[in-house]
């Protein structure tokens, strides 16, 4: 698929899986946020779900047959009853009130018996295992779980028997980047595809077709009197930057204006750079990822706010890990000591893996900021600003 950009090697390895005959019934996808990994099993989909999409008949993951099929056609408008996308957010559309009262942070067990494996539930419901039901097409059924790594181990455990006896003509896919979350059992039982991110040249044709796009969409807008922001030339240099060959991270980057927050950072890491301590440092990060959190949940009817402001947070330290390595590569370049930027490198780590925990994103900023400051200035040196 044109929309697939620069993973030759995982596409290599699905196609000739396809073209073999001998598919197998579970896979993890893993690699980067946004490099295509859900695309990826969506195209796969379209051959495994359509009796004409025949890999003997020229049909692949790059090159599918009758697009404009009735089966392609649902999958398109996502009504295929034999593909099933779990995600966190479907816990909203459950029977279960527990489950729609809960907090959108990860995907619950009882998540799972509903929409998968089949079981009882917490409100004493059974329930008739869907991986196990006839295809309603007659052709085989695909389950993608979005960001697996929201299995808890429960959850996990549970997927085991399934994975082990797995329903004839019926493929499970595992979407994440964070594959060592997952349990050893699970990735045993499944083939590994690694995704990685996209070469400077797949990443200039993406952002080339998305200013074909913009350009449509703006013309489109323009017919109905509707205001279509475009990033300036020096924002979207810095965006693919940031990105770090991630379509999806770029793609973010410029609806949520990320360009904006490096502007109103930058003073703040020029005084820390230079042993100086930005009181208000802390207070703005947190303002910026609660500003993306609210944005991000009405642009997403079903999103959790609680989620968002991690997502928002994981996103900010990105774009500070960026800066930090930037300095650490100009001192080894200069031929300077770079121990004093690793270790603030390590300080961002930490605060990303604390971010896991239920602490206060504020005062987790805050803390970064001390502690970032420390690390740079000279003992007893620390001027605040």
């Amino acid at each position: 698929m044109q929309q697939i950009l620069g993973q030759s090697q995982a596409l290599d390895i699905l196609n000739a899986a396809l073209r073999s005959g001998r598919f197998h019934h579970a896979c993890i996808f893993s690699g980067p946020r946004g490099v295509g990994k859900f695309t990826t099993a969506l195209e796969v989909a379209r051959v495994l779900l359509d009796p004409d999409q025949s890999p003997a008949a020229g049909a692949s993951i790059q090159n599918p047959k009758f697009r404009g099929s009735k089966i392609q056609n649902l999958i398109d408008s996502s009504t295929h009853p034999d593909l099933h996308v779990i995600r966190k957010e479907l816990a909203l559309f459950s029977d279960n009130w527990q489950l729609r009262e809960r907090k959108l942070m990860n995907i619950p067990v009882d998540l799972l018996r509903e929409r998968m494996i089949g079981g009882k539930t917490g409100d004493d419901r059974i329930h008739e295992a869907p991986a196990y039901r006839t295809a309603t097409s007659g052709h085989g059924k695909v389950f993608i779980i979005d960001e697996a790594e929201l299995l808890d181990q429960v959850g996990q455990n549970s997927l085991l028997k399934t994975l082990e006896e797995p329903p004839p003509q019926t493929y499970f896919f595992l979407i994440t980047s964070q594959p060592d979350r997952l349990l050893t059992t699970i990735r045993s039982r499944c083939q590994h595809v690694r995704f990685g991110r996209l070469d400077e040249d797949a990443m200039r044709e993406w952002f080339e077709r998305r200013s074909d796009r913009t350009a449509e969409r703006q013309s489109t807008r323009a017919a109905e009197h509707a205001v279509l922001v475009v990033p300036t030339p020096a924002a979207m240099a810095w965006i693919e930057q940031f990105a770090e060959g991630s379509p999806g991270m770029a793609e973010v980057a410029i609806e949520y204006d990320f360009f904006s927050w490096r502007r109103a950072l930058d003073p703040m890491l020029a005084d820390l750079d230079a042993g100086m301590f930005p009181l208000a440092m802390g207070e703005t990060m947190a303002r910026l990822v609660e500003e993306f959190a609210v944005a991000w949940v009405k642009n997403h009817k079903n999103a959790s706010k609680d989620a968002a402001n991690k997502d928002g947070a994981r996103h900010l330290f990105s774009m500070l890990s960026s800066h930090v390595r930037s300095k650490l590569v100009q001192r080894v370049l200069a031929g300077h000591d770079a121990t004093t930027w690793a270790s603030v490198i390590e300080l961002v780590r930490e605060a990303e893996r604390e971010l896991e925990s239920n602490v206060n994103l504020k005062m987790l900023l805050e803390n970064l900021v001390v502690q970032w400051s420390q690390a740079i200035a000279p003992a007893g040196s620390s001027r605040s600003r």
